[in-house]
């Protein structure tokens, strides 16, 4: 058999993503502040995209225009009391007029916001964990070795104040012996707060135990032994190994609660993220009205004058240049605003859809799936994934992420689904109003279901919602105390 080179011809068809289309479904999964820096990135990039000007000098409104009327009335007002003739001392509108008309100039002080604290006034320090620990240990008393040592695991804290190594990894980090980094760690957990540096919660229970209850001979040897059992309540087994009451494992049980899980939580500087939202539903003349928010995205346009130099002469490189950036401006401006309708048509039939909802509150949401979105505005089920994705919509009942409209349905025997959100609000509304010494077990959160509100799911479907919401089991949920 003989092997050949030969040339032939097929037709096929396959799916080609142009760098245009990546930057078309990358515009439309991106929130509004990503939005609104990428399109500040392209206006830096691109030569050929430009902000169009805002040159217009907004009229007064009608409430301005009330506010000049009444200011001219009780200058008119003050003119009669004397006589006709203006009193400088008396005519204060005219000395806030000359105030508020005159023109900002930096002071001898330097600021033109006077009257605003200094920013020094703003800025604030906080105190790290490994610092407040570091500087504590300036002042104890070791070796040189232990002190090494000390310096790596204070390094290796995580946010819980646990150390993330083993001490052998610190005694070969720094050269040490066992014996010293295994001091160095003892010299830490004694500091302030007790049981940094421990390596699970139970060392770091026992360290407090051990200081706080010294002459205690039994509460070290409960920490470590017998914590699962008092995770599930189960004080019975505690008191048969320990060979103790049942009401002096509940005291026990009582100061362990007093102890502290995670040293190092309240030196965590923990920045809060606040949510933007993209979208705004309020009611409005008796209508639902839909306002995409734009704070801060740029209204953008090619650039005429690039078009006169494409039109002109030049080099070939440069038109070809200069053509490919206004192609990318032009796709860019066509992008988002298909971005923005996209989005408003997602909302229009969230909102046509989750009626109710949006009227009477979250126990009224109805099952809703991409499926049923995206048949309703003709797109793609992807489509509508990357539209709600990292997106929040601020209504009457808070700001919610886009997603939160989307639910399964449990299936009753009437043929009706009803909302898994409805039914996770129901049973955290029966465990909230329990009694704690007698929590509801999964099957009676059933039986409560379906005598309450007619609604019947299985155990396991609410064991399933119960977990996703992050409410213990009943047996972790009493309390005796």
């Amino acid at each position: 058999m003989a092997l050949e080179l030969k040339q032939s011809l097929k037709l096929q068809q396959s799916l080609v993503i142009t760098p245009q289309l990546q930057q078309a479904i990358k515009l439309l999964q991106l929130s509004h502040l990503d939005l609104v820096a990428n399109i500040n990135q392209e206006l830096l990039e691109n030569p050929a995209l430009e902000e169009i000007p805002g040159t217009e000098i907004p009229e007064k409104s009608e409430a301005e225009k009330a506010l000049d009327g009444s200011r001219a009335d009780v200058k008119r007002e003050l003119l009669e009391q004397n006589n006709g003739k203006e009193n400088n001392d008396q005519d204060w509108l005219k000395v806030l007029d000359g105030y508020q008309n005159q023109p900002k100039e930096r002071g001898s002080r330097g600021l033109i916001h006077d009257d605003l604290p200094p920013i020094e006034a703003n800025l604030r320090s906080t105190t790290s964990l490994t610092d407040h620990l570091r500087w504590q240990m300036r002042m104890q008393f070791c070796t040189d070795a232990e002190s090494r040592a000390a310096a790596v695991i204070l390094l290796n804290l995580d946010d819980r104040g646990y150390l993330l190594m083993p001490l052998e990894s610190v005694a070969e980090t720094v050269g040490v012996e066992l014996e010293d980094a295994e001091g160095a760690q003892m010299i830490i957990q004694s500091l302030d707060p007790l049981g940094c540096s421990s390596r699970d919660l139970a060392e770091c229970l026992s360290i407090q135990a051990k200081v706080n209850h010294p002459e205690d001979p039994y509460f070290v040897e409960i920490i470590q032994n017998h914590l699962g059992d008092f995770e599930k309540r189960n004080y019975q087994a505690v008191a048969r190994a320990m060979e103790l009451d049942v009401e002096d494992i509940i005291e026990y049980h009582k100061m362990i609660r007093l102890f502290e899980p995670w040293p190092g939580r309240g030196y965590a500087d923990v920045e809060p993220h606040y949510i933007t939202p993209d979208v705004y539903m309020f009611k409005l003349g008796g209508e639902w009205q839909i306002l995409l928010n734009e704070d801060g995205m740029p209204k953008l346009r090619v650039s005429n004058y690039y078009r006169r130099v494409l039109e002109g002469s030049g080099s070939k490189e440069d038109r070809a240049y200069i053509k490919d950036k206004l192609d990318s401006a032009d796709f860019l401006i066509k992008s988002i605003y298909k971005r923005q309708s996209t989005i408003f048509k997602v909302v229009k039939c969230i909102l046509d859809r989750q009626a109710d909802f949006f009227e009477k509150g979250p126990d009224h949401l109805r099952p809703m799936v991409l499926r049923d979105v995206a048949d309703a505005i003709e797109v793609h089920e992807s489509t509508v994934s990357r539209v709600t994705s990292n997106k929040y919509l601020q209504c009457p009942h808070g700001i919610l992420e886009l997603k939160y409209f989307f639910s399964s349905g449990v299936q009753q025997a009437s043929g009706e689904d009803i909302s898994a959100v409805k039914i996770k609000n129901r049973i955290k509304q029966l465990i909230g109003a329990e009694d704690p010494k007698k929590p509801f077990s999964d099957q009676q959160i059933v039986k409560e279901l379906q005598a309450a509100d007619g609604i019947k799911c299985a155990r396991r479907t609410v064991a399933k919602y119960r977990e996703a919401m992050g409410i213990l089991s009943s047996s972790k949920r009493k309390k005796l105390f």
